[in-house]
């Protein structure tokens, strides 16, 4: 399907983003250190439900750098897809965030609500809502701080994937992916400071009223589950779907289409 790409300034920082499709706009959020590369085959699924704008979050992959690039908070990324969209799509959208780019849309949720129409998270990070998953997080942080302290910055991005999809996950990626992890290596570090502020609010959480489907992965660690189940109580539209595979979830997997189809009436 064809598509398009631009570049955009928000909040001092330059974004690249691309679309495909037509109609209600979908919104796509990478994960820690990733880039909108990874979706270009989810993209492609997603086009024939609405007009798909995928982008690289600042500091990662083609946006823009602040430099130094070595503190970011959720609240700074929430903030960047709000103007993107009031750029590009003034119509609510549907949002589809993984991991990290779970917790920006939800974000983007509490900040910017009329900016959003429907929420796809796919094992979204939600701090403070389960001590066990605050615990991983944490000593994978150290763990990466590490890896770059010994290793280089450089060598961040296969540590990641491997800890969180197995020792095969990185030989099997394309060589423009295995690049793009590892030149954002400085990007994921900075990331992990932002788990260093206040998390989530239960009770600030029950003022997403719009529909929410949370989505986990039958072979990720089970403290990639709790804050799934944690979610799921504090939201007051929320529905959970177990799919197979790691924490690397298909952003336009049979689950997220139908729900996605369901909410644009196209399904």
């Amino acid at each position: 399907m064809p598509s398009t790409s631009g570049g955009l300034s928000v909040n001092g920082v330059r974004l690249h983003y691309e679309e495909s499709g037509a109609g209600a706009p979908i919104l796509c959020i990478h994960g820690g250190g990733s880039s909108a590369l990874v979706w270009t085959g989810a993209a492609e699924g997603l086009a024939r439900l609405g007009r798909v704008i995928a982008y690289d979050r600042r500091g990662c992959g083609r946006s823009e750098r602040p430099e130094p690039y070595e503190r970011t908070t959720v609240g700074e990324h929430a903030d960047d897809a709000a103007a993107l969209l009031d750029a590009l799509a003034p119509a609510p959208a549907v949002v589809v965030g993984r991991s990290f780019g779970g917790w920006v849309a939800t974000e983007l949720a509490l900040r910017h609500p009329g900016r959003v129409r429907a929420l796809v998270l796919l094992e979204p990070d939600a701090p403070g809502l389960s001590a066990a998953a605050d615990a991983w997080v944490s000593a994978f942080g150290d763990r990466m701080r590490a890896v770059a302290a010994d290793a280089g910055v450089g060598a961040v991005g296969e540590a990641l994937i491997t800890e969180v999809a197995g020792q095969d996950a990185w030989r099997s990626f394309p060589e423009d992916v295995r690049r793009m992890l590892t030149d954002n290596g400085p990007a994921l570090l900075a990331e992990l400071r932002a788990y260093e502020t206040l998390g989530a609010d239960r009770a600030a959480l029950a003022a997403i009223v719009q529909p929410v489907l949370l989505v986990t992965a039958a072979d990720s660690p089970p403290e990639f589950h709790e804050p799934i189940e944690a979610l799921a109580g504090a939201l007051p539209d929320a529905r959970t779907e177990l799919v197979g595979g790691d924490h690397l979830i298909d952003p336009a997997s049979p689950v997220v289409i139908a729900f996605i189809g369901e909410v644009l009436g196209t399904g």
